[in-house]
């Protein structure tokens, strides 16, 4: 019936009329409301035709049509609308013959009767409320494990509220969402005796003054504790959904407000309905623990201890320049402890949309972190919290977020689990890595309450850090703006720390280390599809490792002290493009020699060597590095053939290409002059440094490909194996 619904919807509107037409396989989804919605604008006459169910949509089919019925559906079509939504509802909508049938008039009581709205809006005519319910993807029941518990909270503020102007048919599936939360908010607001127009569904200072007036405690009746113990409800919590504030009923409020670190009290403060409204509760409270990007000094950190503050939280690394007291600084951790706090590490990258997160990903974020972390001194058993510092809808948890903690999870495995993996992120993130075991504990961003994740989610049940507000602390040397967070006491930070490892220069890669660094970046390419040998490859992952770790250490040391480069930067690049040699780069090397040879078949230039350098990259990259003054050497011309061959042969000897990647680097950082650029060129960046940041890591790697999307997917890959290489390196410089 849903296929005879796409059919109708395109046959009699179509492309021709609405703009669209619907895949015919039979599926209920979004393009199909929308071509009804759009169809429905069309009989009413509405221009020009929009997805959204909008204003316009139900005030004009409230003035034409109030209450659709037999008598007043204005033709076949329209009626076949109405039968056609039903059935992608799961409604019987008779046979979309086109006629308002006593089976439609039975669907759509039904309907009414899941959506709880029997009552107000008794019999089967279709009201304009309930036609734009009918037009969502919302289910009126349970599905997906949801609550019945829920789903009846959700039904009586439909029949409570419908009438007013702006509420609207929330969904009765028994799971609190985004629509539900606000909606829960505008039934807060009528109780206050707002107007229509004035309530707005947001927790502002109106709504805040109003609910300080309206306590409720045992012995309460009335309507105010039916909106209390249905924001128990909604919040997961084992609560009757009643009138009457019982002893079950403060009971279920004292484990509540034990769980969040409220009072204990057992009634419903202030404080306890501004948890159950929205994520960041009562911004008036004090937290035993911040979080900032600015550095703990002395005088800032007498100021946090006076104003209560005993844990702090810092981050490993910096993504940029713009804050430069966001990482830990040097001897920072002296002062925390000297103090009498204590800190807990956080790792962060960008990551401010999903592309940013993969199992790739997740295995180089753990690499850096472990790194990082014993660079500043954590010692073993303290917990990083990876950060997910973007608003992930549920299906971009499922898609990215999980498979890059599972990548966290097993880097961090392979090392010997020296760090525990935290989480930070909305809440719906941090429950949902929790629950896979990817984390043992969250730091949740209640302060971004409109993110999707936290809007009617439940504080996660692992909850260590609660991130509420951003205030000042302090005064003159002291002052400081820090995020302040609730302590639940799953984590304290830590307060002993070892000597940081300083930032030396790379030295020879210590023989002792090449076996168990075989191992770790065998399984790491293992990890992302790279098998030990492959019949499409030339070079195993052994070949690679020697030619390149081994046998090519010398050079690459040698150019890593020279230009103050780390040495995992060279390794990751050349160990990169020989693992992908194939024998389609064989033929080109052939054809290039054609060309030079003056023979047929030829082409000019190619990828070529164990680091895949092309005679052009190659030649610019030394004139480059020549005229700074890096390197000698003659300068050649990249149109005349003798020279750009004369290269293209002379990057095929594994020691010229180990240190024509160095010099590459420095023309891709310096924003490759000459080269084949994007359009806009390449950016300039900072010069060449040890303390390269992931950004400017990323930057150089991603250069040395190109750009685009493929040279974006691999330099995210080659981030995990340059964090195992500085791995071994950061251990062989440090023994």
């Amino acid at each position: 019936m849903v296929l005879r619904a796409q059919r109708f919807v395109n046959s009699a509107y179509g492309e021709r009329l609405i703009g669209m037409k619907v895949e015919e396989d039979g599926r209920t989804r979004w393009e199909v409301m929308h071509a009804l919605t759009r169809a429905l604008q069309y009989e009413l006459g509405i221009t020009p035709l929009s997805n959204s169910f909008g204003p316009t949509t139900l005030s004009t089919l409230q003035s034409r049509f109030p209450l659709l019925n037999a008598t007043t559906v204005p033709n076949a079509n329209f009626a076949r609308l109405i039968q056609s939504a039903l059935y992608c509802k799961g409604y019987d909508g008779g046979e979309i013959d086109g006629v308002y049938n006593p089976r439609v008039a039975a669907a759509v009581s039904r309907l009414k009767r899941d959506m709880g709205v029997d009552g107000v809006l008794p019999g089967g005519d279709l009201p304009p409320k309930v036609f734009k319910g009918l037009l969502t993807m919302d289910a009126y029941v349970t599905v997906n494990n949801g609550s019945d518990a829920i789903r009846g909270v959700q039904q009586w503020l439909n029949s409570r509220y419908l009438h007013r102007r702006d509420f609207f048919v929330i969904p009765c599936d028994g799971h609190n969402s985004r629509d539900v939360a606000k909606s829960f908010l505008f039934a807060i607001q009528y109780e206050l005796g707002m107007a229509d127009g004035t309530a707005n569904g947001v927790f502002g200072p109106g709504t805040q003054a109003g609910l300080r007036s309206h306590p409720v405690g045992p012995g309460s009746q009335g309507i105010w504790v039916s909106l209390f113990s249905g924001a128990m409800v909604l919040n997961h919590r084992q609560a009757a959904f009643t009138s009457s504030f019982d002893g079950a009923l403060a009971d279920e409020a004292r484990a509540f407000q034990s769980f969040v670190k409220l009072p204990v009290t057992g009634g419903g403060s202030f404080s306890t309905w501004a948890s159950l409204l929205v994520s960041y509760g009562d911004q008036s409270r004090k937290g035993e623990a911040c979080d900032g990007v600015t550095r703990i000094t002395p005088a800032r950190a007498a100021a946090l201890k006076a104003d209560g503050i005993t844990i702090v939280g810092r981050y490993l690394t910096a993504v940029g320049n713009s804050l430069p007291e966001k990482v830990i600084q040097p001897g920072e951790l002296r002062t925390i402890a000297d103090s009498g706090m204590r800190c807990f590490p956080i790792y962060q990258t960008v990551g401010r949309n999903a592309a940013q997160y993969s199992y790739a990903l997740g295995r180089a974020a753990g690499y850096a972190a472990m790194n990082a972390a014993m660079d500043h001194g954590f010692q073993n058993g303290a917990r990083i919290f990876f950060a997910v510092d973007f608003d992930a809808l549920d299906h971009e948890v499922t898609s990215n977020v999980l498979p890059h903690f599972k990548g966290v999870e097993d880097s961090m495995a392979d090392a010997g689990n020296p760090y525990r993996v935290g989480v930070y992120g909305p809440r719906n993130v941090c429950t949902r890595v929790g629950a896979a075991g990817h984390s043992s504990a969250s730091f949740v961003s209640d302060m971004s309450s409109g993110f999707s994740g936290n809007y009617g989610y439940p504080l996660p049940p692992d909850w260590a850090y609660d991130q509420f507000v951003t205030r000042w602390v302090g005064s003159g040397d002291g002052r400081i703006e820090i995020d302040n967070n609730i302590v639940s006491g799953r984590d304290l930070g830590e307060n002993t720390f070892n000597p940081p490892r300083a930032q030396r220069p790379d030295t020879a890669l210590h023989a002792s280390l090449h076996a168990s660094m075989l191992v770790d970046v065998n399984k790491y390419m293992q990890s992302i599809g790279f098998s030990e040998s492959s019949p499409v490859r030339f070079f195993s992952h052994a070949e690679c490792f020697q030619q390149v770790m081994v046998d090519g250490d010398a050079v690459i040391t040698e150019v890593s002290n020279r230009y103050d480069m780390r040495k995992a930067l060279v390794q990751t690049s050349t160990y990169w493009e020989m693992r992908h040699i194939g024998i389609e780069d064989r033929l080109q090397d052939d054809r290039v020699v054609l060309y030079h040879s003056g023979l047929p078949g030829g082409i000019r230039d190619s990828s070529t060597g164990i680091a895949q350098i092309t005679g052009n990259a190659g030649l610019r990259a030394w004139n480059h590095c020549i005229g700074k003054g890096y390197v000698s050497g003659t300068v050649r011309d990249p149109d005349h053939d003798p020279d750009l061959y004369a290269v293209w042969n002379q990057v095929r000897d594994p020691s010229f290409a180990l240190r024509t990647v160095a010099l590459i680097h420095l023309w891709d950082a310096e924003g490759k002059p000459g080269g084949n650029n994007p359009p806009g060129g390449e950016t300039v960046m900072r010069p060449m440094a040890l303390d390269y940041n992931d950004q400017e890591i990323f930057q150089v790697l991603r250069r040395y490909q190109g750009w685009g999307e493929e040279a974006e997917t691999h330099a995210r890959q080659r981030m995990g194996l340059y964090y195992l290489c500085e791995k071994y390196n950061g251990i062989s410089r440090n023994m």
